[in-house]
């Protein structure tokens, strides 16, 4: 999750950083405005993608949804946003996904107590025997 997640994030940091410059330009955006939200959205992507995936930072994920979708309200000031914005929360969530998808059976193989598998009986007695 780590991973998949950071470099989503990360990808996202740079996309806002560029998205300041055609917000001044062709949306002819207040300057600390676009420069702002802009960049404050940028260094958030940044630094949770430091901590994304880290144990005890389950908020992590929390926040980056949320940062998520700040990306797309971002689209009142620079159009193309919605659509950028889409695109990454859709590989936010891919990444969420493919990432638990494959945690989930080294979990099962480290704690085999929580799986669903059948286990042999412990009582004494003795098991039918299949042809």
């Amino acid at each position: 999750m780590r991973q998949l997640c950071g470099t989503v994030l990360m990808m996202e940091a740079i996309i806002l950083g560029l998205a300041i410059a055609p917000a001044i330009v062709l949306e002819h955006a207040n300057r600390p405005l676009a420069g702002g939200i802009g960049g404050g959205l940028a260094v958030c992507a940044l630094l949770l993608s430091g901590v994304v995936g880290r144990p005890r930072m389950g908020w992590a994920l929390k926040a980056g949804t949320v940062l998520q979708v700040a990306v797309i309200a971002a689209g009142v000031v620079v159009g193309a946003m919605y659509v950028l914005g889409v695109i990454f929360a859709a590989l936010w969530v891919t990444g969420i996904w493919l990432a638990r998808r494959h945690e989930a059976p080294r979990t099962a193989a480290q704690h085999p107590e929580n799986s669903c598998a059948p286990t042999a009986p412990t009582s004494g007695a003795p098991t039918p025997e299949t042809p």
